[in-house]
C-alpha cells in the first residue's frame, strides 16, 4: 500500500513538474500569499483599521514580486533598499495630494525614471517598480499628511514579512530551482514519448490530435530545455558540471524530436518533413491516413513504453533486474545484428529508439550519478564507454558577445520610458475627465501595456487581452461582492487566492490574470466600502482609455512598427542560425573545435524572442490572415532549420570522441552554399543585399566527390549528417519564397 501511495504521489508530482517548470509559478504565488498573509496577521494584532490591512497587503504584495534578482545575497540588498523608495514615494503622494498640477506631473515623471530605471538591470527595475506600485498604492487608499504615519507602519511590516517569507518561509535557490527543472524536463520528455505512442495507434479519425500533442509537447520540451539553459550558471557547482548537463539535455532533446520523425515516416510511404513537427496544420506524408498493424509496431509501441519507463524510472530502482533488461535491449538496437526484421524505415524507429535510450542514459548519469552496470551487456557497455569519452571531451570554453546596445532614444529603456510618459499623460487628462477620483486606473493600465512589451503589436494585443479580463474580472466582482458582504476576512481569504491563482496564470494567460486582477479588486472595494456598480463601470473605461493611451504613445512617440520589430529578430535569428551550420560544418571538416551548444542556444532563444514578437500577426483576431499564415509558416520553417542545426551541432561536438564520425574535409565546401543562401536571405531582409539570390542546385549528397580523399563515398562522413545538412538546405531555401527573396535556377 504504501509503494502504491508513493507511486501516485510521484506520478502527481511529475505532472505537476511538467505543467509549472522548475515549480516556477507555483512558488511564485505561494510566496507571494505568504507574505500577504503574514502583513495581515501582524496588523490585524495591532488592530489596525481594514485601510490599512489593503495597503499593508498591496505593499507586501509589491515587495514580493518586484524582487527578481538571481542570488540571495542581492535579494536581500534589493529588498532593503525597496523599504526607504517605498516610504519616500508614500510621503510625495501626502504631500502633493492637494496639489492636483504638481501630483500629476511628479507621477510622470516618476514613470519615466521608473522605466528608465530597467536599463541598471534587476535591481533597477525592481526598485523603479516598487517606485511605482506604492505610489499607486497609497492614491487607491487615498492617503493624506494625518493618515501618513499608519501607512509607514504598514508598509514597514510588510517588507519584513515579504522577506521572512522569500528567504525563510517559502524560500528559493538557484540550484533548487534547476533541480526541479531537471524532473520537469523528463517529466515532458516521457510526456513526449507517450504522445509518440498515440501517435502511432492514432487511426485516420485521431491522427490530426495525435501529431497536434506530438507537436505540442515538443514545443514544450524545447521549453524547458531553454529554462534549463539560463538556470545552469548559478545553479550547478562549477562550470564543468554545467557544460555536462547542457549537453546531456540537448543530446535528450534532440533524440527524442528525431525519434518522432522516424515514428511519421514509418507511418507513411515517404519520408516525413521535419515542418510536420513544426507547423500546426501541416499535413501528414501521404502514406499516413492509416496506423501500422503487424508485429513490428507492437515491438515498436512496446519498447516506447520501455523508454518511457526508463525515463521516469525514480533513482534507487535502478538496479532492478526488469529495468536493466529494459535498457540493455533497447541499447541494443545501436547494433546493426540486434535490429528485428523489418523494412528500413521500421528499422529505422528502432535506431532511433536506441539512440534515445544511449540519450536517457547519458541524462541519469549527469543528473543522478552512477548507475548499477552488473547487468550491463556489451551493447551497454560500449554506450556508457562512448558517453565517458564525450565527457572527458566536453570543454568549458567561454562564447565572447559582442554588446551591441543602442544609444540615446534608440536605446530600448530610454525609449519606452519616453513613450510609458507621454501615454500616461494622456491617461491622467482623460482619466480625470472620466472620474477624478478613479483616474489613476488608466495610467496602471498604460503602464501595464508596456511591460514586457517592445512593438505596437505588442501593445495593442496585451491592452485587448487586459480589456477583456477586466470585462470578466467586473462581473466576477459583482457577484462576490454581493456574496461577501460585509465579512472582512472571508474577503480576504478571496483576495490571498485570487492573488495566487493571479501569479500562477500569469506566464499562462494575460486575459486570466487580469480576470483574477480585477475580481480581487472588487473585494478590496468592497472592504474599503466604497463598492458599487458605478464604480466597477468606471474602472472598464479607465481600462480602456489606458489601453488606448499605451496603444496611441506607441503608434506615435518613437514607434517601433511590428514589421519592423519582427524584421530586425528575424535577421538576429539568421545571424545566429549562420552561425551555428559555418561553425558546426567547420568542426565536423577538421576545424577548430568551437563552443557549438552554448551558439545553438543562442539561437533558440533568438528564435523564442522572434516567436514572441510575431503574435501580434498570429493572433486569431488579426483580419490579415495570409499575413498570419505567412509568418505561421516563416516561425515553423526556422523552427526546422534551427532542429537541424543543433543536431549538427551535437555531432560536431562528439568528434573527439566517437570513431564512427570522423572529420570530412569535403563538407566545408558543402556547408558553404547554405551559409550563403541563410547570409543572402539576411541582407534581403536587412536591405543590406536585397538583390542577393538564394542559389540551389544538386543534393548536398551529390556534392561530395566520390574518390576525393580515395575513400568510399559515405567512409568518413555518417549518413545522419548528410541528411541533416540536405534538410537544411531545403528549409533554407523554403524561406525564401514567403521572404520575397529571388531564388536562382539551378544551372545544367
Amino acid at each position: 500500500m504504501r509503494s502504491a501511495g508513493r507511486s501516485v504521489r510521484a506520478k502527481l508530482w511529475d505532472r505537476l513538474a511538467a505543467y509549472d517548470p522548475g515549480l516556477l509559478r507555483l512558488t511564485a504565488g505561494l510566496r507571494t500569499v505568504t507574505a500577504i498573509a503574514l502583513t495581515l496577521a501582524a496588523l490585524a494584532l495591532t488592530g489596525a483599521r481594514v485601510t490599512l490591512l489593503v495597503a499593508g497587503a498591496m505593499a507586501a504584495m509589491v515587495a514580493t514580486f518586484a524582487v527578481r534578482d538571481k542570488s540571495l545575497s542581492r535579494q536581500a540588498v534589493t529588498l532593503a533598499l525597496g523599504l526607504p523608495v517605498a516610504l519616500a514615494a508614500v510621503s510625495l503622494s501626502a504631500l502633493l495630494n492637494a496639489r492636483v498640477v504638481a501630483g500629476d506631473v511628479f507621477f510622470v515623471v516618476l514613470i519615466f525614471c521608473a522605466v528608465y530605471s530597467r536599463r541598471f538591470g534587476d535591481r533597477g527595475t525592481a526598485l523603479g517598480l516598487i517606485g511605482f506600485q506604492v505610489y499607486f498604492l497609497s492614491l487607491f487608499v487615498h492617503v493624506t499628511a494625518p493618515t501618513l504615519p499608519g501607512l509607514f507602519g504598514a508598509i514597514a511590516l510588510a517588507f519584513p514579512c515579504a522577506a521572512l517569507a522569500r528567504f525563510v518561509l517559502v524560500p528559493q535557490t538557484a540550484a533548487g530551482t534547476l533541480d526541479r527543472m531537471r524532473r520537469a524536463f523528463r517529466a515532458r520528455l516521457a510526456q513526449l514519448v507517450e504522445a509518440q505512442i498515440e501517435l502511432l495507434d492514432a487511426g485516420p479519425e485521431e491522427v490530426d490530435k495525435a501529431l497536434a500533442d506530438v507537436r505540442t509537447r515538443t514545443a514544450r520540451l524545447h521549453e524547458s530545455a531553454l529554462m534549463i539553459q539560463g538556470l545552469l550558471e548559478e545553479g550547478t557547482s562549477d562550470e564543468s558540471v554545467a557544460r555536462l548537463v547542457q549537453r546531456r539535455v540537448a543530446d535528450a532533446e534532440i533524440a527524442a524530436e528525431r525519434l518522432g520523425l522516424l515514428l511519421l515516416t514509418a507511418r507513411s510511404a515517404e519520408r516525413a518533413d521535419t515542418l510536420t513537427l513544426h507547423l500546426p496544420g501541416a499535413p501528414l506524408p501521404s502514406g499516413g491516413e492509416t496506423p501500422v498493424r503487424d508485429g513490428a509496431s507492437a515491438t515498436i509501441r512496446r519498447d516506447l513504453q520501455a523508454l518511457r519507463l526508463l525515463v521516469l524510472r525514480p533513482v534507487g530502482e535502478d538496479s532492478g533486474a526488469v529495468l536493466a533488461q529494459l535498457r540493455n535491449r533497447l541499447l541494443g538496437y545501436r547494433e546493426e545484428e540486434n535490429l528485428p526484421p523489418a523494412s528500413t524505415v521500421v528499422q529505422d524507429v528502432f535506431r532511433g529508439i536506441g539512440e534515445a535510450a544511449r540519450a536517457v542514459l547519458g541524462l541519469r548519469v549527469a543528473l543522478d550519478g552512477p548507475q548499477d552496470e552488473s547487468a550491463d551487456t556489451p551493447a551497454t557497455i560500449r554506450s556508457r564507454e562512448e558517453l565517458d569519452a564525450e565527457d572527458a571531451a566536453i570543454g568549458g570554453g567561454e562564447d565572447e558577445r559582442e554588446d551591441e546596445g543602442s544609444t540615446g532614444l534608440r536605446r530600448p529603456s530610454t525609449r519606452a520610458a519616453v513613450q510609458v510618459s507621454v501615454g500616461s499623460a494622456l491617461a491622467i487628462v482623460g482619466g480625470e475627465l472620466l472620474s477624478a477620483q478613479r483616474w489613476y486606473w488608466a495610467v496602471l493600465t498604460c503602464w501595464i501595456v508596456f511591460i514586457n512589451t517592445a512593438s505596437t503589436g505588442e501593445i495593442l494585443v496585451k491592452g485587448y487581452r487586459r480589456l477583456l479580463g477586466t470585462v470578466f474580472g467586473v462581473v466576477a466582482g459583482i457577484v462576490l461582492a454581493g456574496l461577501v458582504g460585509r465579512h472582512t476576512w472571508t474577503a480576504f481569504a478571496l483576495v490571498l487566492l485570487f492573488i495566487f491563482a493571479m501569479f500562477y496564470t500569469a506566464p499562462l494567460s494575460y486575459t486570466l490574470m487580469s480576470f483574477f486582477v480585477t475580481a480581487m479588486l472588487g473585494l478590496l472595494y468592497t472592504l474599503l466600502n466604497t463598492y458599487s456598480m458605478s464604480v466597477l463601470v468606471v474602472r472598464i473605461e479607465e481600462t480602456a482609455l489606458g489601453a488606448a493611451c499605451g496603444v496611441l504613445a506607441a503608434a506615435v512617440v518613437l514607434p517601433v512598427h511590428t514589421d519592423r520589430r519582427t524584421n530586425e529578430l528575424l535577421v538576429e535569428v539568421l545571424d545566429r542560425l549562420a552561425d551555428v551550420t559555418r561553425a558546426a560544418v567547420d568542426q565536423l571538416s577538421g576545424g577548430v573545435p568551437a563552443d557549438l551548444l552554448d551558439r545553438a542556444r543562442d539561437l533558440d532563444r533568438a528564435l523564442a524572442d522572434l516567436s514572441a514578437s510575431t503574435q501580434p500577426l498570429t493572433h486569431p483576431i488579426t483580419p490579415l490572415r495570409s499575413r498570419r499564415d505567412t509568418a505561421r509558416y516563416v516561425v515553423a520553417l526556422l523552427e526546422t532549420c534551427a532542429y537541424h542545426a543543433r543536431s549538427l551541432a551535437a555531432t560536431a561536438e562528439l568528434l573527439p570522441a566517437k570513431p564512427s564520425i570522423a572529420a570530412d574535409p569535403r563538407l566545408r565546401g558543402v556547408g558553404r552554399r547554405i551559409v550563403n543562401n541563410i547570409e543572402a536571405i539576411a541582407g534581403h531582409v536587412a536591405n543590406r543585399s536585397p538583390t542577393t539570390e538564394v542559389a540551389t542546385g544538386p543534393s548536398i549528397a551529390s556534392l561530395l566527390e566520390p574518390g576525393t580523399l580515395a575513400t568510399p563515398r559515405y567512409g568518413r562522413v555518417t549518413d545522419r549528417v548528410l541528411r541533416h545538412l540536405q534538410r537544411l538546405d531545403e528549409a533554407v531555401v523554403g524561406l525564401a519564397r514567403p521572404l520575397g527573396v529571388p531564388v536562382a535556377r539551378p544551372t545544367k
